[in-house]
């Protein structure tokens, strides 16, 4: 059970911050108070981020907003890829654990996607989907590379 424990965390941050409405997780207000001097707000004026049928920009929605927006979708990355490692971690050295884990991580990401279509304010997104399923394949597949390089460290040190 000990080892299932990080991707069950995860699963539960998931639930609880996707039952939230967007007004609810919006850190707009700290991020005026934080950033009220708009720091590279001149390099992120270039970034133009295809989104839905619009393009996400700085121009188009503001600093603070495209700001919010970078956080959230690296947010949608780093924790679904957390998600990914604990599914990933929990399967153990088992024959397809990556693929498992990052299969099953698209699948929760497409799952939790369905239900937040249900909560006020909130849409659902096939991007975000690939943004999620993209950290799954990013976090795992560092780990897996990381695991080859070590098992090849130590079979050269046996030589």
């Amino acid at each position: 059970m000990k080892k299932w424990l990080i991707f069950i965390i995860c699963l539960v941050v998931l639930i609880i911050s996707s039952s939230m409405t967007y007004e609810q997780q919006s850190i707009l207000p700290e991020l005026k108070d934080l950033l009220a001097n708009k720091p590279f707000e001149k390099q992120l004026s270039v970034l133009k981020i295809p989104y839905w049928d619009t393009v996400v920009s700085v121009e188009e929605r503001g600093y603070f907003p495209f700001v919010e927006f970078l956080i959230r979708k690296l947010t949608h990355f780093i924790g679904f890829g957390c998600i990914a490692l604990g599914l990933y971690f929990a399967w153990g050295r088992r024959r397809f654990a990556a693929t498992i884990a990052i299969t099953g991580t698209a699948f929760i990401a497409m799952l939790d996607e369905f239900r937040q279509s249900f909560t006020p304010g909130r849409t659902m997104s096939g991007q975000d989907v690939l943004v999620d399923t993209a950290g799954a394949i990013i976090f795992v597949g560092v780990v897996v590379v990381f695991r080859k390089l070590l098992k090849n460290k130590r079979q050269k040190a046996l030589v």
